[in-house]
């Protein structure tokens, strides 16, 4: 689709007042704006009236579904989204999606990034995998607390249980305590472990909420090497939401392109020469095409990865610069998809 920009000058018909001017110029661009939007049919339309807003109406009625046991920082961020909503635990983070596609659950949430640790690449590729839509972030804090059972002591504990990413950002501090580090799934799961079992020599590295659920005393908190250590979280949802511009708002797309010379800087520039800031870019191989082939002049054949690119960009698909952009990169992706337009999480 190409956008042609309309100028009306005064010689365009000089017996036009003002008004009568007026009207020739909206008459134009509410004509544009219709050929947009009908142009942009890929774009995610809401699909019921529940989802007229970015919250439901009655925050007690929403179940949401999520990785882990109770007490895991993923359902930390689920309450944070809606603190009065009804928590589903699930053994797998695909299990969470597929909660919510079987009308168990109304939302998931979904771990997508961390500051340490970089993007959570296995849930790039199930947003692709499956249709939900993405309605809201969450970025939630992480406050490592070091937790023990009733009566055990700092020096007591000879070995200390959590999720290896947790184990792996609370270094220095585990150094100094010369202790076994053993490695468990879940955070929540290592405290009901320890818990179930009486552990009286183990510690577990978890959540504040998990040791109040479990029974068990904190006996250190923000044990991570780096404080600044914030996790963003997804929430999915069936259906879309409307966007709006009264506050800030964010868009997910994915695509695919062709190989070759700029291409790559093509798409980028569709943003920027409408001033739209890229927050982020992730790129994944293809798994069905992983390798593509490409005649090469010099040496015959050349094969390269074929990617799947995500981007973030700062703008609600509810302004015509983001509809223009699209509708723009369309021209030229082999492949788009719009994973979700949702308000922006300006809190920590």
């Amino acid at each position: 689709m190409r956008v042609r920009c309309v100028s009306v000058s005064s010689d365009e018909n000089p017996s036009n007042s003002t008004a009568d001017l007026q009207k020739i110029i909206d008459k134009r661009e509410s004509s544009l704006t219709m050929k947009v939007q009908k142009d942009l049919s890929f774009l995610p339309r809401p699909l019921s009236v529940s989802d007229f807003s970015t919250s439901p109406t009655n925050c007690s009625k929403v179940r949401i579904s999520f990785k882990g046991l109770p007490g895991a920082y993923s359902e930390d961020a689920a309450l944070k989204a809606h603190p009065q909503c009804e928590t589903i635990p699930c053994d797998e983070f695909e299990d969470t999606f597929k909660a919510v596609e079987l009308w168990l659950a109304d939302r998931a949430i979904l771990p997508i990034e961390n500051t340490l640790s970089g993007s959570i690449h296995r849930n790039y590729d199930l947003l692709l995998r499956h249709r939900l839509h993405i309605v809201g972030e969450i970025q939630l804090a992480v406050n490592f607390c070091l937790i023990a059972l009733p009566g055990v002591r700092l020096e007591q504990l000879q070995r200390i249980l959590s999720h290896p990413q947790a184990l792996a950002q609370s270094n220095a501090f585990l150094n100094k305590l010369g202790v076994v580090r053993e490695n468990v799934d879940d955070a929540a799961g290592a405290a009901q472990l320890v818990a179930s079992n009486r552990m009286m020599d183990a510690g577990v590295i978890a959540s504040a909420r998990a040791a109040e659920l479990y029974g068990f005393n904190v006996l250190a908190e923000r044990i991570q090497d780096d404080y600044d250590n914030i996790t963003r979280f997804l929430v999915l949802a069936r259906d879309p939401i409307i966007p709006r511009t009264e506050k800030p708002f964010k868009t997910s797309v994915v695509f695919t392109l062709e190989e070759g010379p700029g291409v790559l800087f093509k798409a980028l520039a569709v943003f920027a020469l409408r001033d739209i800031n890229l927050i982020k870019i992730e790129s994944r191989p293809q798994r069905k095409q992983p390798l593509r082939v490409v005649d090469d002049s010099n040496t015959g054949t050349a094969k390269y990865f074929d990617y799947f690119f995500y981007i973030d960009f700062e703008a609600s698909m509810a302004e015509p610069r983001a509809q223009y952009a699209l509708g723009n990169l369309q021209e030229f992706a082999t492949f788009l998809r719009v994973l979700g337009c949702y308000p922006m999480d300006m809190s920590v």
